[in-house]
Order: C-alpha cells, then structure tokens, then sequence
C-alpha cells in the first residue's frame, strides 16, 4: 500500500527520519484520570467557522468523543470487527470493504471505487500496535494514548461499527472552539503548557530524534504529569486534545483544490506533535488522499444524540 505525502502543515519528515533510527521505548506511565469512553453532547447553533470567522450554523445537536480514539479502543475494534468478519486480514495489513464513492474522471483525480482498503498496517516501526497470537495487542505503555497509522478508511470503519461516523469540519470546529470564534479551544493564545507540539518540551518530546510523540489523551487537564505543569486546555464543551497531538481525519472532502495533486482529498484538524503551535489553531486545515496513514493521523467519532 501506497502512503502519499501529506502536503501541507507538516514538517519535513523526510529529512528528520533520519534522526529516528529505531522505535520509541516504552513510555512513561500517565494517568490523567480522563476517560476516553465518554462523550460529550455539542449543540446546535450558529457560530464562527474558519479563518475569517464566518457565520455558520449547525441544524442538530451532536455528541462527540471526549478524546481521540486510543491504541487500546482501536485495538479493541480490530479484535471484535475481525472476529464479525468485517475486516480482512492481510500479511501487510489489515483492510476493509469500501462501496466506493463518485468518480469524475477529471485531471489527476485518483478513484477511490469498492474494494478493499488499508485500516491498519504491519510491520512498520512507528505502529503501536501488534498482531500476537491471533489477536491484536498494544505495545506496554501506549495503551491511552492516541492511535497514529490511520487512513482515512480507519476512521470510517471504526466509527460505523460503533453506531456513529466521522465529523464534518463544522461539526468539528463548533466543539474545538464554541460560538466565539476563538483561535484555540481555551481562548486566544497557546503555550507550551496548553498542548502537545512541535518542542513544546512534554516529557515525550525525545522521541523520533526529538520530533516528539504522542502524549496520552487528556495529559494537558490542569495538572503536573512527570514534573510537567499543564494547563485544563479544554474546548468551550469540556473536549481534551482538540489542538495538537494527532492530526484528526474529517468526513469531509476537499475537492477541486488547484493548489493540490489530487481532488477529493479528505480534510484533517488539530495539529499533531510534530507540528509548529500555530498549526494547531482551530480553523487550520490539513489534506491528504484517504489512504494516507502516518505516525501524526488519528481521529474521534460523533454520532446521534
């Protein structure tokens, strides 16, 4: 399976990968006493979307993830929807069916019609997760933090099997910012105290050559973790991990996008580890085609009240 560049908002990965010549040892364990089960009901209403704060409204009420889905939740997903036969496990990896979706046919638009497409792969260094013995298991200490290494297709599957799907953007942007048009989910400015970035100094910024990791879902609550003071960076909702840590997998489609390789590229919010602090503000967009995974994509689910 193909991985493509991700094109914007990310660092230069191909040259720092040099630096990262083996994969992380297992980490320190954090107990942030967030629970990544819960979910948190959004309402509907009008608010600022994007950069140039522009009125929109969202017509229902929603519930979200509290946090992005972790190794452990995804780990658990593989096991339960491999065993439903809704999966299909490959040496390289395992897949899922897809329907397919419109083709147009216009100028280096890739088609993505039924088939069998990549949720999760093996044998790479940056997954956290393994297949042992017929199931698949978390390496010791990544358990509650973040999955990394899904497509888009990862996303889709999980949050259907669980009675619920991926969000839009707006759905995404109304529970990382509320109704004011803030650039980050506490308010106006970040720090490193806030959220889990590029050298923002967590306790796992010396990972891969020193890009960082991944910190644990709900590490920046307003408490010291390993001699780290954070600050509760919450969202207007009370939503943990909305700016940095993961990039996150929207619903949504970029389509048509000139300055882009491809159309129908799949969206995706929130800055990552690896990334620089502004990109983490809530109206920043990444691209990427649906099959792209890396060691910065992750995803939570919304689904009906």
């Amino acid at each position: 399976m193909k991985k493509a560049w991700l094109p914007v908002l990310t660092l230069l990965l191909a040259i720092l990968w040099g630096c990262a010549v083996a994969p992380p040892e297992s980490p320190p364990q954090v107990d942030t006493g967030v629970d990544p089960n819960e979910w948190v009901r959004i309402p509907a209403g009008e608010f600022l979307y994007g950069m140039h704060n522009k009125e929109a409204v969202i017509e229902k009420d929603f519930e979200m993830m509290l946090t992005p889905v972790t190794n452990a939740q995804f780990a658990a997903y593989l096991n339960e929807a491999l065993a439903k036969g809704e999966l299909i496990l490959n040496e390289d990896g395992v897949y899922i069916e897809y329907p397919g979706e419109p083709f147009e046919g216009g100028k280096h638009e890739v088609e993505y019609g039924p088939g069998q497409y990549l949720v999760y792969p093996l044998g790479t260094i940056e997954a956290k997760l393994e297949y042992k013995s017929g199931q698949f298991v978390v390496k010791p200490g990544w358990e509650n933090h973040p999955v990394t290494m899904t497509t888009w297709f990862s996303g889709w599957g999980y949050c259907r099997f669980y009675g619920g799907r991926l969000p839009t953007e707006k759905e995404w942007e109304k529970a990382a910012r509320g109704e004011d048009g803030r650039p980050y989910p506490w308010g106006e400015e970040i720090t490193k105290a806030h959220a889990n970035f590029y050298k923002s100094g967590d306790p796992f910024d010396h990972y891969w050559g020193g890009q960082g990791e991944t910190t644990p879902v709900g590490f920046y609550n307003g408490e010291t973790h390993l001699g780290f003071k954070t600050e509760k960076a919450v969202s207007p909702y009370g939503l943990y991990d909305m700016a940095g840590n993961v990039w996150e997998w929207m619903l949504d489609t970029e389509e048509h996008n000139p300055h882009l390789h491809y159309t129908h590229q799949r969206i995706l919010k929130g800055g990552a580890f690896n990334n620089y602090d502004y990109d983490a503000r809530t109206f920043a967009r990444n691209f990427a085609p649906p099959d792209y995974y890396d060691f910065t994509t992750g995803f939570r689910c919304v689904r009906e009240p």
